[in-house]
């Protein structure tokens, strides 16, 4: 089995999303396609919108698409994006890029658990997690 690969829908600003997840991530989007260049019938109002899109970042994998009226998006707070970082430079620099026009729900901060660890809702409404576990402190 691979990894579980993130599939988000978004209300018609999938190729803005994708573009900020790219440069927030540093990554590249490496496949996107619109309903009006696939060869599915679609209406006339959804030819610009995205049918499906990919976005890579080293391992990291997302896709996406743009609702339509027949599979309509319904933004809610039941998934979370979880990032894990291997050093906390890298972590730092993620939760600033994605805090543009965020809500942030927790600031990035050392935990009692032993992680660098945050939370934000992104400007598109997708829920992100930020975590770095960091190595133990010898006493």
């Amino acid at each position: 089995m691979e990894a579980i690969v993130p599939y988000l829908t978004f209300p018609g600003n999938a190729a803005e999303a994708m573009s900020f997840y790219a440069k927030a991530l540093n990554g590249e989007i490496v496949m996107s396609q619109t309903f009006g260049e696939s060869p599915m019938d679609s209406k006339p109002e959804d030819a610009g919108k995205i049918m499906h899109a990919v976005l890579k970042a080293g391992p990291l994998m997302i896709m996406a698409s743009d609702a339509n009226e027949q599979h309509p998006v319904q933004n809610g707070n039941s998934v979370s994006l979880s990032l894990n970082f291997t050093d906390e430079e890298t972590i730092e620099e993620t939760f600033q890029a994605l805090s543009e026009g965020a809500n942030i729900t927790m600031p990035l901060q050392d935990t009692f658990w032993g992680a660098k660890f945050g939370m934000l809702t992104d400007k598109f409404g997708i829920a992100w997690m930020f975590n770095h576990d960091k190595e133990p402190q010898e006493n």
